[in-house]
C-alpha cells in the first residue's frame, strides 16, 4: 500500500508521527481554552479561591505538556537556537518591525537586515557587543505574534531561545508600547519565563513515603493547607515536605512544583521615540525597568548599553603575577557574588583544588585593607585585583 501512485501513500505514512503530534497538541490547546474560559467566568472571592487554584494548576500542567511534547516531536533543524558564546547572553523579544535588527546593527558589527515591512528577520541572528572588557552575545530573534506561546508563527521556538538568556530586552514601539508590553509579558509567562522576579522562598521536596507535611512560618493570605494539598494531588504528588517562608501566591507555589521556571531580568526598550511627543516620552520613561531610545537617530543608545551592563551584574576580576603589574587588558568576567574559588576555576580548574591552592592576595573594594590575604570563600567585587599563591 505504501507504493501506490507516485509515492503518495508512502509520504502519508512517513508523516503519521507528525500528524499524531499535531492532533495531540490541538487537544491540549482545546483543554487550555476551556479552562481559561471557565476561569474568566468564575468570580474571584474566598469561596472560589480553592476552585481557581486547582484550575490554575491544571492550566500550568497542560502548558508544560504542550511545550515538552513539541520538544520531543518537533523536526530537527526547526529551532532558532545558536551556540552560546561570550560572558553573557541578551535576547531581544518583540513584535515585528519594532527595531530589533536596527539596534543589533547599531551596537555590533553584525548586519541584520532591516526594512519597512514585517517579518524581515526569519531566523535567530547573533551579534557580539564588546563593553567594559566583556563579550556579550546579543540575539536578534524573529518577531512574534499574539498567541506565540500556543505555537502561532513558530512562536514557541522563538520564545524558547529566550529561556537561555541572562537578560531579555522587550523591544517595544513607542506608539504601541502600552498594548505590546502586556501582550509580550503574557506570552513569556505562558512558557515559564518570569521577568524581574526571584524564586519564591518555598521549600518543596517530594518523598517516597510519609504523606504530605505542610508548614507555614509566616501568615498566608493567598495559600492554605487545603489548597496546597489539592494542587499537589493534581500533580499526583502524595508524599512531600512543604515549608512556606513567605506570603506567596497560588501561581508562585505552582511554579515551585513545576520546577522548570526561568527567572530572568528584563529591560523594556521603547524604540521610535522620535514618533511621539516629548510628554509621551517622559511618561513611557517613568515605567519601571524601562529605557527609551531611537535607533534611527542614535538617541540614548549608550544609556541602553550601560543599563544592559548594570542588569547583567557582571564582575570583572583582574589577575596579577608576583612582581608584575596587574593585567587590565583581559579581565576575568564572572557573575556578581563570585568567590576566589570561582576566579581560580576561570583561570584553570586545577587552581580551584585545595591541594594546590594556598591563598590569594586581593586588592579592591571587597577587602578591608590592600592587599588582603584571603581564602577560597572570599567574595570578590567588580574590578578587584587578585594574585593566586599556590603550594
Amino acid at each position: 500500500m505504501c507504493c501506490l501512485r507516485n509515492g503518495r501513500v508512502l509520504s502519508l505514512c512517513a508523516g503519521g508521527g507528525a500528524r499524531k503530534a499535531l492532533k495531540m497538541a490541538g487537544g491540549i490547546l482545546e483543554r487550555i481554552a476551556e479552562i481559561e474560559k471557565e476561569m474568566s467566568r468564575t468570580q474571584k472571592n474566598k469561596a472560589t479561591e480553592y476552585h481557581l487554584g486547582l484550575l490554575k494548576s491544571k492550566l500550568a500542567k497542560l502548558r508544560t505538556q504542550l511545550i515538552q511534547g513539541e520538544q520531543k516531536t518537533g523536526p530537527a533543524g526547526t529551532g532558532f537556537e545558536v551556540v552560546k558564546y561570550g560572558d553573557a547572553r541578551v535576547a531581544m523579544v518583540g513584535f515585528p518591525s519594532v527595531g530589533k535588527s536596527t539596534f543589533l546593527s547599531t551596537v555590533t558589527k553584525t548586519e541584520s537586515e532591516a526594512a519597512a515591512y514585517e517579518f524581515t528577520t526569519l531566523t535567530c541572528i547573533p551579534g557580539i557587543l564588546y563593553h567594559n572588557g566583556a563579550t556579550i552575545q546579543l540575539l536578534d530573534l524573529p518577531g512574534i505574534i499574539s498567541g506565540a506561546s500556543e505555537g502561532k508563527g513558530r512562536g514557541r521556538q522563538v520564545i524558547g531561545v529566550a529561556r537561555s538568556a541572562d537578560l531579555i530586552l522587550l523591544m517595544l514601539d513607542a506608539t504601541k508600547a502600552d498594548v505590546q508590553r502586556p501582550l509580550l509579558e503574557k506570552e513569556l509567562e505562558s512558557v515559564g519565563i518570569r521577568l524581574n522576579k526571584s524564586p519564591p522562598n518555598v521549600y518543596f521536596k517530594p518523598k517516597a513515603t510519609g504523606g504530605l507535611k505542610f508548614t507555614a512560618i509566616v501568615p498566608l493570605t493567598h495559600l492554605n493547607e487545603k489548597l496546597v494539598y489539592g494542587i499537589l494531588h493534581e500533580y499526583k504528588v502524595h508524599n512531600a515536605d512543604v515549608i512556606v517562608r513567605e506570603d506567596c501566591t497560588v501561581d508562585d507555589f505552582i511554579d515551585i512544583v513545576e520546577g522548570n521556571r526561568q527567572y530572568i531580568r528584563c529591560l523594556n526598550v521603547v524604540n521610535k521615540i522620535d514618533s511621539v511627543s516629548i510628554e509621551e516620552v517622559d511618561r513611557l520613561a517613568r515605567y519601571p525597568h524601562t529605557v527609551v531610545l531611537s535607533c534611527n537617530l542614535r538617541l540614548n543608545v549608550d544609556t541602553l548599553i550601560s543599563r544592559i551592563w548594570d542588569d547583567l551584574r557582571l564582575c570583572r576580576v583582574y589577575t596579577k603575577k608576583r612582581g608584575h603589574a596587574p593585567d587590565f587588558t583581559d579581565p576575568l568576567v564572572l557573575r556578581a557574588g563570585c568567590t576566589v574559588q570561582d576566579a581560580c576555576r576561570a583561570v584553570h580548574r586545577s587552581l580551584a583544588e585545595a591541594s594546590r591552592f594556598k591563598y590569594a592576595l586581593v586588592w579592591g573594594r571587597s577587602t578591608k585593607h590592600n592587599p588582603q590575604r584571603v581564602g577560597f570563600q572570599h567574595l570578590l567585587a567588580d574590578e578587584d585585583v587578585m594574585q593566586i599563591v599556590t603550594r
